[in-house]
């Protein structure tokens, strides 16, 4: 084990210090990377006692999950993915109103988050929306690296470009909240059937077209860019830029179940998860958001956020239960129905 880790370990130790040692569980739905789940399962089981039972979802999928369950849930908490299907789940009643007395440790957009849910979800990461090229497949095609939406639009790129189903993936739905607030809806969706003709494939999950990226499976993705740092390091020839025109960012959110089974041991991991030791496990297992608790060490490898154009992304607004169905129904209506 890296010393870097260690020192984690050690930290998430003293921080789990007040959860109970005995041999209870808490049922986790986790929409971050499996690396970082994985190892917030096994240090937390290591250092509490309590097993985390993990299913790994994207954002989506796990509000489908927690509304099939509504009745009987069996999810104790959702941890991670973008916070508009939390803030989905909050209205609909399907999230428990918690307020953490960890609140004030946090960035200011993360206590927005809880207090526009009425604290029934929680930021506890940041990240914004761009673009992944595979720098040596553009040289091969003789295409130039994207450097605004517009540019995606280019026939050059046709065929080159993967983006995810904004049905199942939380990135792909920041991805249309972002343009319809950025150009207006008609023209926001006049611009994603101009997309659709250069889409390769939408896939299931929000991290999938970075991946094909980075194998060289296609050319661009539209992604959250903080996913590239990992593809880079592992030798893969990723470069990321943010669209000049502007762009939105997700709130990685936090959400305990209404009903929960383990409710005492949900509360726990929740206030776990918020202290600066926990949220240092996704920098250790290279996923590079930016941390929601202040005192959080930030990684280089984190995107500056001062660096980039970010519109003012309203999250109440489209982070509503009505509007998310009713955008997706549009996109599947107006741009997925239409042939490339």
């Amino acid at each position: 084990m890296k010393n870097s880790t260690k020192t984690l370990l050690a930290g998430a130790v003293l921080a789990a210090a007040s959860a109970s040692a005995s041999a209870q569980q808490v049922n986790v739905i986790c929409s971050v990377q499996a690396d970082w789940c994985n190892m917030i399962a096994t240090v937390y089981a290591r250092t509490t006692g309590v097993k985390i039972n993990l299913a790994l979802k994207g954002s989506g999928e796990a509000l489908a999950q927690l509304i099939a369950e509504r009745e009987n849930p069996k999810t104790d908490v959702w941890f991670g993915g973008t916070g508009d299907p939390h803030l989905q789940a909050a209205e609909q009643g399907l999230t428990l109103e918690y307020k953490s007395p960890t609140l004030s440790q946090l960035y200011p957009w993360a206590q927005d988050q809880a207090k526009q849910s009425g604290y029934k979800t929680v930021g506890i990461y940041s990240g914004p929306l761009g673009f992944g090229y595979n720098t040596e497949l553009l040289a091969k095609k003789k295409l130039p690296a994207p450097k605004s939406w517009a540019d995606l639009l280019k026939p050059e790129y046709k065929g080159d470009i993967q983006v995810a189903n904004p049905a199942s993936s939380g990135t792909a739905y920041t991805m249309i909240a972002t343009l319809v607030q950025l150009m207006g809806e008609d023209k926001a969706f006049d611009y994603l059937k101009g997309l659709h003709k250069n889409i390769a494939a939408y896939t299931r999950s929000g991290t999938a077209p970075i991946k094909a990226v980075a194998r060289g499976e296609t050319a661009v993705s539209i992604s959250f860019i903080h996913d590239a740092p990992q593809e880079k390091m592992q030798g893969f020839p990723v470069e990321t830029v943010t669209p000049s025109e502007g762009t939105g960012a997700e709130i990685g959110s936090m959400s305990i179940v209404k009903g929960a089974r383990n409710m005492e041991q949900a509360k726990r991991f929740y206030e776990w998860a918020l202290t600066p030791a926990a949220q240092a496990f996704g920098a250790a297992t290279k996923q590079y958001q930016l941390p929601s608790n202040k005192s959080t060490p930030v990684d280089p490898n984190v995107p500056d956020f001062k660096k980039i154009k970010l519109i003012d992304y309203d999250y109440k607004k489209y982070g509503a239960s009505a509007e998310r169905r009713r955008l997706i129904a549009r996109w599947e209506k107006e741009v997925n129905s239409l042939p490339r």
